[in-house]
């Protein structure tokens, strides 16, 4: 582990001598380049298709509720984003990969060509064939929390909430649970066809430990032996149990597995961010995982927003200090969307704050982040902050307080910082 780098731009399972000059300039030095769309497709719950999950949202390339994914492979809109990264023309539908490397954060574009790099010789057709070898397929929106970064489109639970905010009409299912095929099983029938080449696959949601998908797919893969796929999860490790199925005990039968849990912060403000949340479940899930499978690469991925900015580093502190996580076990999203609860909508003073907190942290984990994992995340939100979104924040205080009285809160008891910036 200490000899990976997480930074680098050098594929890991092809070396660079395996390459041609042409090769080796789209892998680590194009601009625009990504293997996503030759190896990989994203659906959101709604059934909405995009390139990757870090798509900007108006730039969906179909939709898997009315079109067969296979379709959507081959459609313009997918053709004319594989041609544009080929000739080094920027695409609005990576706007967000853009940003976060003028940020100086490692994107999901620069992690696609490391890690799936190994595929470079599909390329250089804008009309590959469809054969997904890396899924991040949302099944639904089932989830039990309603996180105020989130929404009803990622979370069942948030459809009484969103639907208090903006009326009847909110959401054109006007359900609170929906599935992202042309019906309930759909999704899982086109993506069987992949299972005897698939290599990684990603899991989010909704939440993907209360699906009953994700538990059949490692069952189909158990059965035809297909340990050595490698599972990646977004959760937010509430439940690790589903009727008589105990998630640990799949993870510890596959060769290369890793979590990364969303806890934005500890403790009452993690209950308050993330409503439904029990801060003692959360402890309790991770202690039960480090008996059962501590071997699985376990770290947190916070989001990263104006709500736990102040409070990330003793969070990140106090699990280390706990022997939860090791220092270099956090990953940094940096929040983009929604822009109300940016860390850049705060005022100068307030971001000074923020910058020290984080320097001071730093000065702390550089010396213990083996990875640099953790560090760059640190450091690119500090970079980060040097945008201007305070336009932002009366919107920010609209909709904090709007959902503060539905919910029955006040953000004083839980982010008392805020205060400073009122």
């Amino acid at each position: 582990m200490t000899a990976y780098n997480y930074n680098s731009s050098e594929p890991v399972k092809i070396s660079l001598d395996q390459l041609n000059d042409r090769e080796k300039f789209l892998l680590t030095e194009s601009k625009t380049f990504c293997m996503y769309p030759w190896i990989h497709l994203h659906a959101y719950p709604t059934g909405d298709a995009y390139p990757c999950c870090h798509a900007e949202m108006p730039e969906k390339v179909g939709n898997c509720q009315q079109q067969p994914m296979k379709e959507i492979w081959s459609g313009d809109k997918m053709k004319q984003l594989r041609e544009d990264m080929l000739n080094e023309r920027e695409n609005s539908a990576c706007t967000r990969c853009y940003e976060q490397e003028d940020a100086g954060f490692f994107s999901g574009r620069k992690s696609a060509n490391k890690h799936h790099g190994h595929h470079i010789k599909k390329g250089t057709d804008i009309d590959p064939p469809f054969e997904m070898t890396y899924w991040d397929i949302r099944f639904s929106n089932l989830c039990n929390l309603s996180c105020r970064s989130c929404g009803h489109i990622f979370s069942s639970s948030w459809y009484k909430d969103q639907k208090a905010l903006t009326g009847e009409g909110h959401n054109k299912q006007n359900k609170a649970l929906f599935w992202a095929g042309r019906h309930e099983t759909d999704i899982m029938e086109q993506l069987y066809e992949h299972l005897d080449y698939v290599e990684q696959i990603y899991f989010a949601g909704g939440e993907p430990l209360m699906m009953d998908e994700h538990y059949v797919i490692l069952e189909e893969l158990e059965k035809r032996k297909r340990f050595d796929v490698r599972l990646v999860y977004n959760t937010n490790f509430t439940k690790t149990k589903l009727k008589d199925r105990l998630v640990f005990d799949y993870w510890k039968k596959f060769d290369s597995v890793a979590v990364g849990a969303s806890l934005d912060a500890m403790g009452p403000r993690a209950e308050y961010i993330r409503k439904g949340t029990k801060w003692a479940e959360i402890e309790e899930n991770r202690r039960l995982m480090m008996e059962i499978c501590p071997d699985v690469d376990f770290y947190i991925s916070p989001t990263l927003s104006i709500q736990n900015a102040l409070h990330l580093p003793d969070f990140h502190r106090d699990w280390v200090n706990k022997g939860y996580i090791k220092p270099q076990d956090l990953n940094v999203n940096i929040l983009q969307d929604p822009l109300w609860l940016r860390i850049d909508i705060a005022p100068q003073y307030f971001k000074d704050k923020i910058k020290a907190k984080f320097e001071e942290h730093l000065e702390w984990l550089r010396p213990l982040d083996k990875l640099n994992r953790a560090t760059v995340g640190f450091e690119s939100a500090i970079k980060f902050l040097e945008g201007d979104n305070q336009d932002h924040l009366p919107k920010f205080w609209e909709r904090m307080t709007a959902l503060d009285k539905i919910r029955n809160e006040q953000w004083q008891d839980f982010i008392p910082e805020l205060k400073d910036i009122l």
